[in-house]
Formats: C-alpha cells, structure tokens, sequence
C-alpha cells in the first residue's frame, strides 16, 4: 500500500499535499477538544462540542478554520464570541502536516503527524496548566520505541530484516534514556544552583518521548536548540510583558467554543518549558536533522579521533 502511495504521489504531487494539510486542519480540531479536555479529564469523545450556552454544535458549524472566518469569530446560537486560538490551531496543525508531507517519505510522514499532534497538544496544555499529561510523554515515548522496532526508516536504519528492526529500537531507547537523563541532571544542577525547582518532571519526561521518535540527536537539540530558539521569542515577549503590564491568562474557556476565561498572573512569572522543547523537536524533525546529525558526527569523530 505505501508503495501504491508512493507511486501517486510522484505522479501527483499536490494532491497529497492538500490532503495532508486538510487532515492536519481537521485533525487540529480534534486537538482543540483534547487540549480543553484532557486537564479536565473529560472525553475527548462524548459529548459532542457544545457552546458555552449549551447547545451542541451542529457539524456543518464545526468545520475546521472556515467555520470560525464564516461565523467571524462568534457562536451562531447566541452569538458569543470564541478564541482565535481555536483556527489557529487547526491551521498550525494542517501547516505542520503539510509540511511533514513535503519534507519526508509518506511512511515517515504519516508517523510524523502522530508525533507533531503530541506536541502541539503538550504544547497548549502546559500553556495553559503548565503541566504536561503523562499520556503524552510516556505514552509516546513507548509508541515511538514501538514504532521505531517496526519502521527502522523512522531512525534512518538500514540493513538485514530483523536486526535493522532491533537496531533501530536500541537508538529510540536510546533517544528517549538520553534525552530524559540530561533534562533530569540539568533540573537537579539548576535545583542546586538556583535553590527551587529549575524544570518539572514532565519536561524530563516529555524530552524523553522526543529522543524515542527522533533519536539522542533530536532529544538534545531539543533541550537546547529549543531553549535558545524559545529564548530569542521569549525574552521580546516578556520584555513588553513588563513595559505594557500584560497579563497571562491560566486556564481555559467554558467549551470548545467559548473564550477562554483567563485568570490574571504576573506575565513571564511562570515560564513553562514544555513548548521550547517542542519546537526544537519540530525543527529537528522537519528537515534541521541532517545539520544536526553532521554536526554531532563532526564532534565525535574530532573527539574520539580517526
């Protein structure tokens, strides 16, 4: 069946592509429920979207990104107005998509949505409850070290059929032992240091689920390509934060399409990591790995010599 795909898809270039982005869009929509219901440990499946009202949302309301410009931003039953958060959602999740599409094999690609869906939907949650669900993190460390047995292409394996099998485990292992090992030492460095807890341990967890999807390479450019990416969005942002005397809302909205109550907190009092890491993760996985892994290559050799 890949192989069919493959075929389609370089004769068809543009019509997976699309595809990909209107999966990744419809698939943000899912992540919209997941973010606002996971913390709250609801379903993600019943009931259906509501309104902050209480009426369901009819599915033809519901369509990801053109429902929100169609209805300009406000419920149609009683006419609240609801978050622009929720289209962008669904747009940055069909970008991503799209662009894993692009960049990779379909085989890796379509694995790759499953690990950029985990991100974006760690990445709000602990935006909004700085705390990153376990179901995330363990659960798609095992789904990557799973996948990885399965697909030795996810880790850029080749070989004979059963070995390149175990060996491309052995480095999702190694990926997610790694990277959780190096956020958890450098937590208890800065613990140390600073006297109060540097990172949570999600965070170590979560670089962990990381490593195990994109190998010990990914994990720690991760904790610091994403660090210093975060840095250079973050300090701009917490520097007007402070000259206009912003504030940061925790929390979220009554439903799926309401505004999101905010509950006001000094901006940049409380700084989660999880979506720095996250966007190393992205950045690695989205077409900066072959640099990363030249890179890391170069060092080795240079340090343990010819």
């Amino acid at each position: 069946m890949l192989e069919t795909l493959t075929y389609i898809n370089a004769d068809y270039p543009w019509l997976f592509a699309a595809f990909s982005f209107i999966f990744g869009a419809i698939v943000g929509s899912f992540l919209n429920v997941c973010i606002y219901r996971i913390p709250a440990e609801r379903s993600v499946v019943f009931p259906g979207s509501t309104c902050a009202c209480g009426e369901p949302i009819a599915w033809y309301h519901n369509i990801p990104i053109l429902t929100w410009l169609f209805l300009r931003g406000r419920a149609s039953c009683c006419g609240e107005k609801f978050s622009v958060r929720y289209p962008a959602i669904e747009l940055l999740t069909g970008a991503l998509f799209y662009a894993s599409w692009v960049i990779h094999s379909p085989l890796i690609a379509i694995i790759g949505f499953l690990f950029i869906a985990f991100l974006i939907c760690s990445t709000f949650i602990d935006l909004d409850y700085m705390i990153i669900p376990d179901r995330f993190s363990i659960g798609g460390m095992l789904i990557g070290v799973v996948l990885s047995i399965l697909f030795p292409s996810l880790q850029d394996v080749e070989g004979q059929a059963i070995m390149q099998n175990i060996e491309s485990g052995v480095h999702s292992i190694i990926g997610a032992l790694i990277g959780s090992g190096l956020v958890y030492w450098i937590a208890v460095l800065g613990e140390i240091v600073f006297r109060k807890p540097a990172m949570g341990e999600g965070d170590v967890k979560f670089v962990g689920f990381i490593g195990a999807f994109c190998g010990w390479q990914g994990a720690v450019f991760a904790m610091f390509g994403g660090a210093f990416i975060g840095t250079l969005i973050l300090l701009p942002v917490l520097l007007l934060g402070r000259i206009f005397g912003w504030k940061q809302g925790v929390g979220t909205g009554e439903s799926e399409a309401a505004e999101e109550s905010e509950e006001p907190v000094a901006f940049g009092s409380q700084v989660p990591f999880g979506p720095m890491l996250a966007v190393g993760g992205l950045v690695y996985f989205l077409g900066f790995d072959q640099y990363v892994d030249a890179y890391f290559a170069d060092f080795v050799l240079s340090f343990f010599g010819k």
